[in-house]
């Protein structure tokens, strides 16, 4: 599974594959979303030493902060399938 981070300035443009969610069905890995987002230089670089550290990259990094926020704040993060009108079957 990959994903692509282009840094340019103070823009972060993270495209990100889908990730299944624990025990749950696996999202198809072809469908992806853009985020492009002004952030500060030093955070931006706080991010990109942080997913070095852990071995990720910066949008799977992004990712995994999201997921866990929505987690600790009881957000529910939606199937794919059902953000793009398919069926259980295809």
């Amino acid at each position: 599974m990959s994903s692509h981070t282009v840094i340019a300035g103070s823009y972060i443009c993270v495209t990100m594959p889908s990730l299944p969610l624990y025990g749950r069905r696996p999202m198809s890995p072809s469908k992806t979303a853009t985020l492009n987002l002004r952030i500060d230089p030093r955070i931006k670089e706080a991010v990109r030493i942080a997913a070095l550290r852990e071995h990720r990259s910066i949008a799977n990094l992004i990712e995994v902060l999201i997921r866990k926020h929505c987690d600790a704040n009881g957000i529910s993060i939606p199937e794919q399938h059902a953000l793009f009108g398919e069926t259980d079957d295809e």
